[in-house]
């Protein structure tokens, strides 16, 4: 099995390197990465948990799916790729915003991530990949919002901090999207 690599950038997002992802999370080193938000007709979000064996955050629910991008792959084809690899479907994508987050875990690897929100819609049902995927839900966002605030062990680190931080930038986008 080739060893993924992930693409090491400075604060505004230049690349610097590559190095293999388990090596910069155990660094802590700052690296390129997506999150995938996709919407239905409903304004539902489509949630995802992530599998049960994960190398962090297991069994937690999180936006629909989230990765590293590639050398030479833009956000967008990555969101697609990932999209496809781990929901079993792909739908157009529109790149929103980004920030840099950083998450200690309790296995000695941190999240260190300049992170590209992307926005998608689909209506139907996806396909899970159960390597990546245990299960996943539509929810609004209202109701994603007040889960987190009673139930926050219940999701990732970087969902909780989207969510925070960009929930209004998130819910215009998707609303956008809507022709609303």
């Amino acid at each position: 099995m080739i060893e993924e690599h992930v693409i090491l950038v400075n604060e505004n997002d230049e690349q610097i390197g590559l190095m293999p992802k388990m090596e910069a999370h155990e660094k802590a080193l700052l690296h390129r990465a997506f999150s995938v938000f996709v919407f239905n007709d409903k304004n539902e979000l489509m949630l995802q948990q992530r599998a049960l064996h994960k190398y962090h955050s297991p069994g937690l629910w999180t936006n629909t799916c989230c990765s590293h991008q590639r050398a030479g792959e833009s956000n967008i084809e990555a969101g697609k790729r990932r999209l496809q690899e781990e929901m079993g479907f792909v739908t157009e994508l529109a790149e929103t915003t980004s920030f840099i987050y950083k998450a200690p875990f309790d296995n000695g690897l941190t999240e260190h991530e300049y992170d590209h929100i992307l926005i998608g819609r689909y209506q139907g049902v996806p396909h899970i990949n159960p390597d990546e995927v245990a299960d996943w839900k539509w929810m609004t966002l209202e109701s994603v919002q007040e889960d987190i605030k009673v139930n926050p062990e219940l999701y990732t680190a970087w969902f909780k901090i989207i969510f925070d931080k960009f929930y209004n930038s998130i819910n215009i986008s998707q609303n956008e999207g809507n022709g609303k």
